[in-house]
């Protein structure tokens, strides 16, 4: 189950880990489903990854969300280019405003920020 996130993030965000870990232990058979939902509408067959976290960055800025830096990095990941991810910021602009152009100003220079130069 941590594999995905793994592959995706190249981590297991600890909010994510917290949940493996109590759903493992207290319902297993839920946190399965809960798992096979969130595969079946993050992956559909229409979409590739990197359209689908393209999406969810926009989503979750426009929603002033925390997790779009997860999401930003998993599109990055998946081949997104920073004028992907600073686009899909101006289309959560248009709708949330200047926070959420801030927010995504604020994740596209930390995530540039930490990559490694080529």
């Amino acid at each position: 189950m941590r594999r995905i996130y793994e592959e995706l993030l190249g981590i297991v965000p600890p909010r994510i880990e917290a949940r493996i870990g109590a759903g493992s232990r207290l319902d297993p058979e839920g946190l399965e489903l809960q798992e096979a939902v969130r595969r079946h509408f993050m992956y559909p067959r229409c979409f590739d990854v990197k359209t689908s976290q393209l999406m969810l960055f926009g989503i979750l800025l426009a929603l002033m969300g925390d997790a779009a830096r997860l999401h930003a990095l998993a599109a990055r990941r998946a081949g997104a280019t920073w004028e992907e991810l600073w686009a899909v910021a101006g289309l959560a602009y248009l709708f949330r405003g200047l926070p959420a152009a801030n927010l995504g100003a604020e994740i596209i220079q930390k995530l540039a920020e930490a990559e490694p130069r080529a």
